[in-house]
């Protein structure tokens, strides 16, 4: 075979074909899990013939070959070493990347497979979301009847952004999706009070054996947690309940557990958090010396993870009332470009250039105030890149201190929030002020630490 050099050569730098747990290709590199690491020949890696460079990254020891011929390396060690071919078990190789990371890494991991895939419908909807505010912003009318039709194609996917989560997450835990859908539906069932409207104070939750029961809108964390107790549910119930009663039993009860567990124990659970959000919030703005200002506007991007971020819109509500301004607005936008400068940092450091097209694209709603699509896509594909944006989110904090600026209304954020600085043109270029020096902060930062976070978004 016309890589038979190139093959010897591999097997036996890495301690031989018994040391060969499985292995697996990208579009560049041949990626091989070892059962013992120890036993890797590091001073001999770069002898590989045919190989342009060698690194470790998550427990996978990757040999760069190039696109096309690192798939007939692949080919031809797949006929030399047989059943260890992961053709055959790319699952296990799964299964093995993940024991060789860090719980951290476990959880990042985690979360990116189950979100990624919702990142398409996300963009698409985010930045039609951000048209519509942009152009009602702007003082043009519209129609009911175009409103409406405007309001489906924007609302849909974030109304029900918990059935999408649930269904991903019950596929990737390995649960029925169709029972994730159900379960995510129920969860934000047009009969339950809407979180938003609860919030805003526009309705009031039921109340049903003492505790208060509303609807789960926006959240990301529960519908994840959902997707994992039918997962769960579902093998405990089979490996107990006969085969011929299967089909009725295991979804009854899956369902139903899942849904009560949800509205009436992490309901409240919920509930508890965003009153603790709401309070620690108001203490953090009223902090000296700015530094509630900074906390916030680093870790405001973070509360948007958690789902509780629509808690955040009574905050804004009171400060209008009692003052006519919203610095809240002004420090979530400076979050917003934090993150914002550091996916696009992260961008260009992607080798393969439909993943740097895929960032780039599933950050450009953050210019019209959402960021679902940049967080679950890019960022947190790696703390440092998120960590990189709350730095930057900070900065913009401080700078907003120290100018003293805030909005004049809420609920549009970024490029559409300009139009709650046109008082004069100064308000609007200290806006514009705080979203580059937090831009350009976070953007900086990920350069800086672009050897590492290089390695990790490309073993992916």
């Amino acid at each position: 075979m016309k890589y038979d050099n190139t093959i010897d050569k591999l097997i036996d730098v890495v301690g031989g074909e018994e040391n060969i747990r499985n292995f697996e290709h990208c579009a560049t590199r041949l990626r091989i899990i070892l059962k013992d690491d120890t036993k890797l020949d590091k001073e001999r890696v770069d002898e590989v013939p045919e190989s342009k460079g060698y690194f470790f990254n998550t427990g996978q020891h990757q040999f760069i070959f190039g696109t096309g011929k690192v798939n007939a390396v692949y080919g031809e060690m797949e006929q030399r070493l047989g059943e260890k071919t992961s053709d055959s078990g790319s699952q296990n190789f799964k299964d093995d990347v993940y024991q060789n990371l860090s719980p951290i890494q476990r959880v990042v991991r985690t979360l990116a497979d189950i979100l990624i895939p919702l990142i398409p419908a996300l963009v698409t909807t985010g930045l039609l979301m951000g048209i519509r505010g942009f152009i009602l912003e702007l003082g043009i009318e519209m129609s009911p009847d175009w409103l409406t039709m405007f309001q489906m194609l924007t609302d849909t996917a974030f109304a029900f952004l918990p059935v999408l989560i649930a269904f991903s997450a019950t596929r990737k835990f390995g649960g029925n999706p169709i029972l994730g859908i159900v379960v995510g539906l129920m969860l934000v069932a047009p009969q339950l009070p809407n979180a938003y409207a609860v919030a805003s104070g526009d309705a009031e939750p039921l109340t049903l054996l003492g505790i208060d029961i509303i609807g789960y809108q926006g959240s990301v964390i529960p519908a994840i947690l959902a997707g994992w107790m039918i997962a769960k549910l579902e093998k405990i119930f089979r490996s107990f309940v006969p085969a011929m009663m299967d089909l009725i039993v295991t979804p009854f009860l899956t369902i139903t557990i899942t849904v009560a567990t949800m509205l009436f124990l992490l309901g409240p659970i919920v509930q508890i958090a965003e009153s603790g959000v709401i309070n620690s919030i108001i203490y953090l703005i009223e902090a000296p010396f700015g530094i509630g200002y900074i906390i916030f506007a680093g870790l405001q991007q973070a509360i948007t993870i958690t789902g509780l971020h629509h808690s955040i819109g009574i905050i804004e509500i009171s400060l209008l009332n009692d003052g006519g301004t919203n610095v809240i607005q002004t420090l979530g936008t400076a979050s917003m470009a934090g993150q914002f400068g550091a996916a696009v940092g992260a961008a260009f450091l992607m080798k393969d250039k439909l993943k740097r097209s895929n960032a780039l694209s599933a950050s450009a709603s953050t210019l019209f105030g959402i960021t679902e699509p940049l967080l679950f896509g890019v960022n947190l594909r790696s703390m440092s890149i998120f960590g990189s944006g709350m730095v930057g989110g900070a900065a913009g904090g401080l700078l907003t201190y120290f100018l003293g600026i805030s909005a004049s209304g809420m609920g549009i954020t970024f490029i559409p929030g300009l139009l709650l600085y046109t008082s004069s043109i100064w308000s609007m270029l200290q806006y514009i002020l705080v979203i580059a020096v937090s831009f350009a902060i976070g953007f900086v930062l990920v350069k800086i630490q672009s050897r590492s976070i290089r390695a990790d978004l490309n073993a992916k």
